[in-house]
């Protein structure tokens, strides 16, 4: 049974029209590839109850699923939904660490969404425990579990950080990123031992670290 819903939402809901926007991010545990964060806004009075039903936290829905939901969510007018995503590369993720990347692009998917809004969020839902230096910001743990809002940037973020993934893997296939999305799998390993890191690699991260030849 799903414990998502709009109650978080409505506790920081005081007057009509008050605009709650969720972000959540997807990649902190990959060793290759950027981070992705997103930021969404649900209008809840447009919104297809059908499709709302199927919004949950995105680790929860197969990869099929989520790319079906956010072709929906994508073809919606701006009065039912609105996202921005960021990313944040692997060199920068290398150089500032991947705390500070995820929240960089969290900021950056967050500053892209404002200027299309109507009125200034009354609130920015964030999942986890740590918030960008935003305006409003709320932390929630869980929140992709809890809040549709989270659970929507949730979806968006991790079908944009796969599909940057499928695009690197395009590139560098002895990785086969396409069926790892970057994350540290037996096979994903393998072929670290055998091949060493491509430049879309984490390098800060010991798996990677551990492949790196030196001078390289």
């Amino acid at each position: 049974m799903k414990n998502i819903s709009f109650d978080i939402e409505d506790s920081f809901i005081r007057a009509p029209g008050d605009i709650i926007l969720g972000i959540d991010e997807a990649g902190r545990g990959c060793l290759a590839g950027p981070v992705v964060a997103a930021c969404a806004w649900i209008g809840r009075d447009e919104f297809p109850p059908e499709l709302l039903a199927r919004i949950d936290d995105s680790k929860k829905i197969s990869e099929k699923n989520r790319a079906d939901i956010f072709g929906c969510l994508s073809a919606l007018p701006a009065d039912a939904f609105m996202f921005e995503y960021a990313e944040v590369d692997a060199a920068a993720i290398d150089k500032i660490n991947i705390l500070q990347a995820s929240l960089l692009a969290m900021k950056t998917a967050y500053g892209k969404l404002l200027p299309r809004l109507p009125r200034e969020p009354k609130i920015a839902l964030v999942d986890g425990n740590r918030a960008p230096d935003i305006k409003h910001a709320e932390t929630v743990i869980g929140g992709d579990a809890r809040s549709y809002s989270i659970a929507a940037a949730s979806i968006v973020a991790k079908v944009m950080k796969d599909r940057a993934l499928n695009k690197i893997g395009l590139e560098y296939p002895q990785y086969a990123f396409e069926k790892n999305k970057g994350y540290g799998t037996a096979a994903h390993l393998a072929a670290l031992a055998r091949h060493g890191p491509c430049p879309a690699h984490r390098k800060t991260y010991a798996p990677v670290a551990a492949r790196i030849e030196p001078g390289y």
